[in-house]
């Protein structure tokens, strides 16, 4: 048994660093799921390459978790798990969207590779922020969830330029220092214990919405689209909320 000196006299078990390194290894798994995701994006398997993009969502979503439970930073020391999480994310969440409107006609021919080259400097500028993560848990400047934005821009099919100026719009919102939630980070949301419960579970909703839809592409579901769309609106207006009223200035 060994220990380490954080302070609070942690040991650590063989055990506990194989749990350690296997953290890492999944979180490493999501840069993987992408690369499938680009092969099924070459092979214009649109919808295959939409549920892999999805498997990268979940594995995103459960792998900070897993670390905490875990105390990953301790127990594998000489591995920095926050610069692995931003590699992969700055790949599915930029990169693998990036090669999917490249790849299909969901903006204007001529405008492809100036919209492509807007998303990827302004998602570097947005992951290398020295407080791209506030103190508060809170994304700052739109969080390029370009991998989403490309999920609605499929399923929506509007008119290309409509999509082009949607994604510039986001893509200048990188820049703005507007808070947005960090669905997996509530802890800054509310000191209200069964709201930051409420929008876990509308987080989750929303997930089972997009996976429904997908289910049954290319036929629709009001419902489903009611709860994908309702939850977009929640964030966005949860969002501006919190950056204009921090918790800190509540009664």
């Amino acid at each position: 048994m060994k220990q380490i000196d954080d302070g609070t006299s942690l040991f650590m078990t063989r055990k506990r660093r194989l749990a350690g390194w296997l953290v890492h290894m999944f979180t490493a798994s999501g840069a993987f799921v992408g690369v499938l995701a680009l092969v099924a994006i070459s092979q214009q398997k649109l919808i295959v390459a939409l549920w892999l993009m999805s498997a990268a969502i979940v594995i995103d979503a459960v792998d900070g978790w897993f670390a905490r439970i875990i105390q990953v930073k301790w127990v594998v020391p000489a591995i920095d798990g926050a610069l692995l999480d931003n590699i992969v994310d700055f790949f599915n969440y930029t990169m693998v969207p990036s090669f999917f409107l490249l790849m299909t006609h969901l903006i204007p021919d001529a405008w492809r590779y100036v919209c492509v080259a807007a998303i990827i400097f302004s998602s570097g500028y947005q992951f290398t922020q020295v407080d791209a993560k506030t103190e508060d848990h809170f994304f700052k400047g739109f969080p390029s969830y370009w991998n989403i934005v490309v999920f609605y821009l499929f399923f929506w099919q509007m008119n290309t330029w409509v999509n082009l100026v949607i994604l510039l719009v986001l893509a200048f919102l990188s820049f703005v220092p507007i808070k947005y939630v960090y669905p997996s980070r509530l802890d800054y949301l509310t000191r209200n214990k069964p709201l930051r419960l409420g929008m876990l579970a509308a987080t989750v909703a929303w997930g089972l919405a997009a996976i429904g839809l997908l289910l049954i592409y290319p036929a629709s579901n009001a419902f489903l689209v009611f709860i994908s769309i309702g939850y977009l609106i929640l964030y966005v207006v949860i969002s501006l909320h919190r950056t204009w009223v921090p918790l800190h200035s509540d009664g």
